[in-house]
């Protein structure tokens, strides 16, 4: 595997197992990738039309299939996370090896977390996100807590089932903050202020 090859993850939404699987670039141009899992149960698939990647994958949180489309920036450098058009919440990592790994430990407790739940509670742990509720609260108590990149010092929330969405009402900009996992408490803790990306033309 070169420094440069890009790393897959997904949940397998027949046995549940994490799928992590490496191509390198120039195999992603020049041919349609397929990264199966052991289980033969799913299989995420991505191809290249010389302008954009299509990415078909197997989302384990919902059982369905997602479609994504993503620029060469987003698919070949850097780390991307694609969500769940159900949940919400990302299901698929592509980037290098270290930070997909960490990301798919993580989704693999999240929907551990779901199972056990059974989807009976509102959030998949009510203590996590009384505790996110909790440090979001505080971070917008300070000057400049929460801002958005493109100026706006307004912003709304949307609580989702395992995460926080911030929004721009200005630009639409979108912040999510994972509130599932005992990790996701201590990212959020690590920050005295928070910035809403703005939102793409």
């Amino acid at each position: 595997m070169t420094e440069e090859s890009r790393t897959f993850g997904y949940l397998c939404p027949e046995c549940g197992k994490a799928v992590i699987a490496s191509r390198d670039p120039f195999t992603l141009a020049a041919s349609d990738a397929a990264i199966e899992c052991d289980c033969g149960g799913a299989v995420l698939r991505t191809r290249y039309d010389g302008v954009r990647y299509h990415i078909t994958v197997p989302c384990g949180l919902c059982g369905g299939t997602h479609t994504a489309v993503c620029p060469p920036e987003r698919m070949l450098r850097g780390a991307t996370a694609l969500a769940c058009a159900k949940t919400g919440q990302f299901s698929c990592f592509i980037g290098p090896a270290g930070t997909v790994e960490q990301k798919m430990k993580e989704l693999s407790i999240l929907a551990e977390k779901e199972r056990q739940d059974g989807g009976e509670n509102a959030f998949v742990d009510n203590v996590i996100m009384y505790e996110i509720l909790s440090e979001l609260k505080d971070i917008a108590s300070r000057p400049d807590g929460i801002t958005c990149q493109c100026g706006c010092r307004q912003w709304k929330m949307r609580v989702r089932r395992s995460a926080v969405d911030l929004i721009c009402p200005d630009c639409g900009g979108r912040l999510r903050i994972p509130a599932a996992t005992d990790r996701d408490l201590d990212d959020l803790c690590c920050h005295m202020k928070l910035t809403i990306p703005r939102a793409k033309a």
